[in-house]
């Protein structure tokens, strides 16, 4: 998508400022992510519906649809991890009209107009990503084959370094540059497709 949308609703549907809080005290390191999105949800008010109806209104990068159909010609299984919520992250590609993607993110349940949050692939070992990952990344079966990640956030470090081929933006470049671990750098999907591209000339 063209902005972080989890963000945006947090901004957008909170009543109160409290989440400005948790995402200062997850940007200094202070807490995790995990610890930053239940603070940062409990000021947040919506109905699923009103949730649903929002999110019909998101478009993804217009290039997802050719890099999606570049992948499925080579084979390649697309799999998204991320540290949204499966239920916002499903309804932005159904309604785009993407299917056969293979989504790993937390959970939520909705009460009333309260969201619950829920990590069932937290690592209990480390407090830095409500979702693990590297975890995800490397289940049975993939540590064989060649890994290509996309990835922009201090959540896609870990997986980032575990990865063959990396395309990196935002605060996952920055890390990557500083500690000297190659990578690609991107604006937005067209750069990636393009790049695919062109290997095939």
């Amino acid at each position: 998508t063209f902005f972080d949308v989890l963000d945006d609703i947090i901004k957008r549907f909170s009543i109160n400022r409290d989440w400005i809080t948790f995402e200062t005290a997850w940007k200094k390191g202070k807490i995790g992510s995990r610890a930053c999105l239940e603070g940062q949800l409990q000021s947040v008010r919506i109905t699923k519906k009103d949730l649903s109806q929002y999110l019909s209104q998101i478009i993804v990068d217009p290039h997802f649809h050719k890099f999606f159909a570049v992948l499925k010609r080579e084979g390649i299984k697309p799999v998204i991890l991320s540290d949204n919520f499966t239920f916002i992250i499903k309804s932005i590609l159904e309604n785009n009209g993407i299917n056969g993607v293979s989504v790993y993110a937390n959970e939520l349940r909705f009460k009333k107009d309260k969201l619950i949050p829920s990590f069932p692939y937290q690592n209990r070992h480390c407090s830095l990503c409500a979702h693990c990952k590297k975890k995800n990344l490397l289940k049975k079966g993939i540590r064989d084959k060649v890994i290509i990640y996309i990835g922009d956030g201090l959540s896609d470090v870990c997986p980032a370094e575990c990865s063959d081929l990396v395309f990196a933006k935002g605060a996952l470049l920055k890390h990557l540059r500083k500690t000297r671990r190659l990578s690609l750098a991107f604006n937005n999907l067209e750069d990636i497709d393009g790049y695919f591209r062109g290997l095939e000339k």
